[in-house]
């Protein structure tokens, strides 16, 4: 089984979203957790310099008695590091970058029974089609899950942009009618999450 937890995003402006955001994703797991944290979505430049502000972000908000281990993610291991890892969190950024990197790998292979965190550009990731606020369309991801993703949903993401502010109706019917229309559509707003869990035969 493997188990996706997918974030909106903005969770520094929702800590006690973020708190349950990162006890929904070590549930289940004895012992304690293995985590791979994976920057492939920010520039090469930030992986390292963001890692101990990630790693203090989630050690914070652990339960007593947990003491999650961390290893940062690199393209030319990340096979042999998702194999060690119980959780593989993925986070936030661009939503073209991250793809640049993930289009390579046999994703569902990797992600077989491991927990997949994600957070906004990576969530879109693994989304069959996704509205980024980035660029202000519609797009594809991976098509891990058969979902349409919205992340940042009805916030002020966008407010500040010389675009002026994101009108998020228009967004939605846009989303809505974007490539295949049977899919359920994920509209989150900042902090909150999707848990979708799904059994592979490969």
């Amino acid at each position: 089984m493997t188990k996706y937890v997918l974030n909106s995003g903005g969770l520094r402006k929702q800590p006690k979203l973020k708190q349950k955001f990162h006890q929904e994703i070590i549930k289940g797991i004895d012992g304690n957790p293995k985590f791979l944290l994976c920057n492939f979505a920010q520039g090469r430049e930030y992986w390292e310099v963001k890692f101990p502000g990630y790693t203090d972000s989630i050690n914070n908000d652990m339960p007593a008695g947990v003491h999650p281990t961390f290893t940062l993610a690199m393209p030319e291991s990340f096979a042999d590091q998702c194999l060690a890892a119980d959780i593989i969190y993925f986070h936030g950024g661009d939503d073209y970058l991250v793809q640049f990197w993930m289009k390579q790998f046999d994703l569902k292979e990797l992600f077989k029974d491991k927990v997949i965190a994600t957070n906004s550009a990576t969530s879109n990731m693994l989304a069959t089609h996704y509205w980024t606020g980035d660029w202000r369309r519609c797009d594809d991801g991976l098509g891990v899950l058969p979902i349409k993703f919205f992340a940042h949903y009805q916030s002020e993401y966008g407010d500040d942009d010389t675009r002026g502010p994101i009108d998020w109706k228009k967004a939605y019917d846009e989303l809505t009618n974007y490539g295949d229309k049977t899919l359920p559509i994920h509209a989150l707003k900042e902090g909150e999450f999707v848990v979708i869990e799904q059994n592979y035969i490969l």
